[in-house]
């Protein structure tokens, strides 16, 4: 989840574009970028990955120059901490 100042948007896009690359390179199924409408400088990157065993993986495969353009996305983030980061697993509900 990012914090960014609504001026810095097309700045922000442009990095998040080259973080997609990243992502589905790495391993990822899907990748989406959402803004919060109600609060324009709320964002979320959400990626998905066949398993948690592919998720522990993807760090792995991140060369320097992935990191690069992740830590580049990353400069455009406001607030007191980096990025907020959040993990979950699929979990399917059966009718009972």
């Amino acid at each position: 989840r990012y914090v960014i100042e609504p001026a810095d948007r097309d700045g922000f896009l442009e990095a998040m574009a080259e973080c997609k690359g990243v992502r589905l390179r790495s391993g990822a199924l899907a990748w989406r970028l959402y803004e919060d409408v109600a609060h324009a400088e709320r964002w979320v990157e959400l990626w998905i990955v066949e398993s948690w065993t592919e998720h522990l993986r993807e760090e792995g495969r991140l060369t320097e120059a992935d990191r690069a353009i992740l830590a580049r996305a990353a400069t455009f983030h406001r607030g007191p901490a980096a990025p907020e980061a959040a993990r979950y697993v699929n979990v399917s509900a059966e009718a009972g």
